[in-house]
C-alpha cells in the first residue's frame, strides 16, 4: 500500500521532552496514536479514525492532520 505525505508535517515531544518526531503521513500517525500515546481522550479516537480512514482512502489528508494535531494538543505533545 503506498504512503500518501501529508502536505505538512506534525512535530511531537515524545517521551521525555528531548525527543521529538516529525510526522507527515497518517500512517505514521496511526503508528503513533496506537502505540505511544499517553492521552486517549475525545481528540485520540477522533484522529485514530481518520487515520485509519485517510489510509483506507475514505477522508481527505487535511482531515487527518487536523485531527492527528487535535490529539497531539489534548495530550500536550506538540512542539
Amino acid at each position: 500500500m503506498r504512503v500518501v505525505l501529508w502536505d505538512r508535517s506534525i512535530e511531537i515531544r515524545q517521551g521525555s521532552n528531548d525527543h521529538f518526531a516529525c510526522v507527515n503521513n497518517s500512517r505514521d500517525a496511526l503508528r503513533l496514536l496506537m502505540t505511544d500515546w499517553p492521552v486517549k481522550g475525545k481528540s485520540f479516537a477522533a484522529a485514530r479514525a481518520a487515520c485509519m480512514k485517510s489510509i483506507d482512502g475514505d477522508v481527505e489528508m487535511a482531515t487527518a492532520i487536523e485531527a492527528f494535531e487535535s490529539a497531539a494538543r489534548e495530550a500536550d505533545m506538540l512542539r
